[in-house]
């Protein structure tokens, strides 16, 4: 009885290969396929961060260019806009002779 199966053995095992081999073939289709879509994944983020990291360098750019050409300038003035809008409201700095002619 034992050498009968040797046969049977060695008959499966050889019909049993071409079947692993073909099963890993497409294992690794599949794992190929799941590579190279997180690659494309990745590269596509990738992408997107650096359109972003560009546009926040470009907004540094003008910020900087703000501040160093006037840009404390411009404060300034605004300030003193707003003091002048003050003293405007307040009607400080009008002679008391003009006030009483224009309430008249």
């Amino acid at each position: 009885m034992p050498g009968e199966l040797i046969p049977i053995i060695a008959i499966i095992f050889g019909c049993s290969i071409p079947m692993v081999a073909i099963w890993s073939k497409h294992k690794m289709r599949i794992a190929q396929m799941q590579v190279d879509a997180t690659a494309e994944n990745t590269a596509e983020r990738a992408a997107q961060y650096a359109s972003h990291v560009q546009e926040l360098e470009q907004r540094v750019r003008v910020l900087e260019r703000i501040v160093t050409d006037k840009g404390y300038d411009v404060a300034t003035q605004i300030e003193a806009l707003r003091d002048q809008n003050r003293v405007d409201e307040a009607g400080s700095g009008v002679p008391l002779g003009l006030e009483r002619r224009e309430n008249a």
